[in-house]
């Protein structure tokens, strides 16, 4: 087989061939799902492109299509019921860092939307021969910077290593427990370029409780918008290396993880500390009481502003009914029961009294190594 002009080794050859076999079960699961006529000629038109160029080009309809069916196929999300609202924004041609800003920016204004939040990807170019890749450094557009000061930290742990990569390139942080960083995008082997998040389009939310005067006096608050923008897109064989995507919080992501985790802002002893529990021993659950507090909290001050956020039950709720309809359509549900379960209470939950096949399918979000 010839390629450019060369003969293909044969690893190459392998590679090209499972590409046009992933090329093709996607192109004929897009001609189904959409009834649509001319599969053939598609069929032959991709793969004639794969065989010159070594990749075939997505049209918007079948880009579309691959970012609603990824997330559907994403078995550790529970909000899967929502996947044919995603809005796909087609970026692919941005090529310069300022592009790559501009459409971030555009995404974040879309999907904040004064609070209503709408589900949402911005799809860049894909890796292809002869084109550099463009990469975003940041594990979320939004996230919250963190600092080691000896042996406390300030602000976000699990940001520290990007956190030490963004103040390398120039930025600097106030050093408070909830600084944004900056977009951080890199294109190729060119140096990576910065550039703040412009603070009109930062939707944050301030935590109160509504029983626990004390609580706002915590200073706690937490970004509206959960835009995941490390993660690989595959679509039918092409890789999407920068692709961020969001739909909205369930409480526990905030309540449970971000603020209660030992290893992200531990808050629990501290909330423990101000309902005056008895924290000398666990047999006082005095963990679970906090825990609980806190999610009221989260849940309280996301509704009272107004911004989208579902609580773990009725997530669960929204799961069954996606399970339901994918059964009406034939299709099997995969799931990574292990990230299904909700992080408080999942034996309330029916997720947690079934097994699910964790079988992965080829398109879909794929975590990906990090470029700094």
């Amino acid at each position: 087989m010839l390629y450019f002009g060369y003969s293909l080794r044969h690893e190459e050859a392998v590679e090209l061939n499972e590409l046009v076999a992933e090329a093709k079960a996607f192109i004929e699961q897009f001609y189904i799902e959409y009834e649509r006529t001319g599969l053939e000629g598609r069929l032959q038109q991709v793969e004639n492109e794969t065989t010159e160029r070594g990749t075939y080009t997505h049209t918007k309809e079948e880009l579309v299509f691959g970012a609603k069916l990824a997330w559907r196929n994403s078995n550790r999300c529970i909000g899967r019921l929502f996947w044919n609202s995603l809005q796909v924004f087609d970026e692919r041609g941005a090529s310069t860092e300022e592009e790559v800003f501009k459409a971030l920016e555009r995404h974040l204004e879309f999907a904040s939307n004064e609070g209503r939040i709408r589900p949402a990807i911005t799809v860049f170019r894909p890796s292809e021969p002869g084109k550099p890749d463009i990469r975003l450094w940041n594990h979320q557009l939004l996230r919250y910077a963190g600092y080691e000061e000896g042996e406390a930290f300030i602000g976000d742990p699990h940001s520290i290593d990007f956190t030490k990569s963004c103040e390398a390139l120039g930025w600097e942080g106030e050093k408070t427990d909830f600084d944004i960083l900056p977009f951080v995008v890199q294109i190729g082997e060119s140096p990576p370029q910065w550039k703040p998040v412009r603070k009109d389009l930062v939707l944050e939310v301030e935590l109160r409780h509504p029983e626990f005067e004390w609580f706002s006096d915590l200073g706690l608050k937490w970004y509206g918008v959960p835009i995941i923008s490390d993660m690989e897109l595959k679509i039918g064989g092409i890789s999407y290396k920068a692709a961020p995507f969001n739909g909205w919080y369930m409480e526990t992501e905030i309540g449970a993880r971000n603020l209660a985790d030992v290893d992200r802002y531990n808050l629990l002893p501290k909330i423990a500390s101000c309902m005056e529990l008895d924290t000398s021993r666990n047999i006082t659950l005095w963990k679970d009481k906090a825990l609980v507090e806190l999610n009221i909290a989260v849940l309280h001050s996301f509704k009272e502003d107004g911004v989208s956020i579902v609580d773990h039950h009725t997530a669960a709720q929204q799961f069954r009914l996606f399970e339901e309809n994918e059964q009406s359509a034939g299709r099997e549900v995969t799931g990574d029961w292990t990230w299904l379960i909700p992080p408080v209470s999942p034996a309330s939950t029916h997720i947690f009294h079934k097994a699910y096949d964790n079988k992965w399918k080829s398109t879909n979000y794929f975590y990906q190594k990090k470029p700094y």
